[in-house]
């Protein structure tokens, strides 16, 4: 049973990534707005943040902008459940002998793997633009985007998994992700903002990545990376149970 279990979950992350790297267009698709971001922003706001005191802009913006690329294409991986069951591959999963909470988690882990490549890419991106973290920093910031695409992935499969049609998946979406990006800090200093962002950012678990990947690339953040770290593994511990569990009453 548990080799059974190991290659579930080798086969549905294998999916995953085969579809992510079958689609070309997705990939480039999915690099245009964080590449607009760093650059409009990046650019066009130097001046002005370096006025204000607070350093270049850039080495500021690049953390919140690749934790932005993750959120997005982790949360939209949900989709895809909703596509398979459409298509009734969804259905040929789920009876397989093996538990539900596998093949959940199986999705989850490819999503997650997908969704930390998009973020590794935008890494790379970003150094061609002015972004210079130090090398040895590389690896914990790897680290800290898994935490991050697994807390966004679990939470767009718990989502989909009550959900028949794409439209209605889209439009919750877009409701979560936007309020989720913008009030997380990732384009704009927490310690300045009004207390009522603060409060909003302090529930926000995108705000722990950004505020992650910046302790480990840069000296701007507001947290320590390892309470960043625990708080992120603890949300994401809890989404992927939450996750397994809205999964367990899915129909096909």
């Amino acid at each position: 049973m548990k080799t059974n279990t190991l290659y579930a979950i080798y086969i549905l992350w294998l999916r995953q990534i085969k579809r992510y790297f079958r689609s070309k267009s997705r990939i480039i698709g999915s690099l245009g707005q964080p590449i607009l971001f760093l650059v409009a922003l990046g650019y066009g706001l130097n001046s002005v943040f370096s006025a204000s005191g607070n350093g270049n802009y850039i080495q500021f913006l690049a953390p919140g902008i690749i934790a932005m690329s993750i959120l997005f294409s982790a949360i939209f991986s949900g989709i895809e459940i909703i596509w398979d069951r459409q298509f009734g591959f969804l259905k040929e999963t789920l009876v397989a002998p093996v538990s539900r909470f596998t093949i959940m988690f199986g999705r989850t882990l490819g999503g997650a793997t997908t969704a930390s490549l998009q973020g590794i890419l935008v890494l790379v991106i970003s150094l061609f633009i002015g972004f210079r973290p130090d090398i040895a920093d590389i690896i914990p910031g790897v680290i800290f985007m898994v935490l991050i695409a697994f807390v966004f992935t679990a939470l767009g499969t718990a989502i989909a998994s009550r959900l028949e049609d794409m439209q209605g998946f889209q439009l919750i979406m877009n409701f979560l992700v936007m309020p989720i990006f913008f009030l997380s800090g990732a384009l704009f200093p927490l310690n300045t903002a009004p207390a009522a962002i603060k409060w909003i950012a302090f529930f926000n678990p995108l705000t722990y990545g950004v505020d992650g990947l910046r302790a480990v690339f840069t000296t701007a953040a507001i947290h320590s990376a390892w309470t960043d770290g625990i708080v992120l593994t603890v949300i994401a511990l809890v989404f992927v149970s939450v996750g397994a569990w809205m999964f367990l009453k899915i129909k096909a």
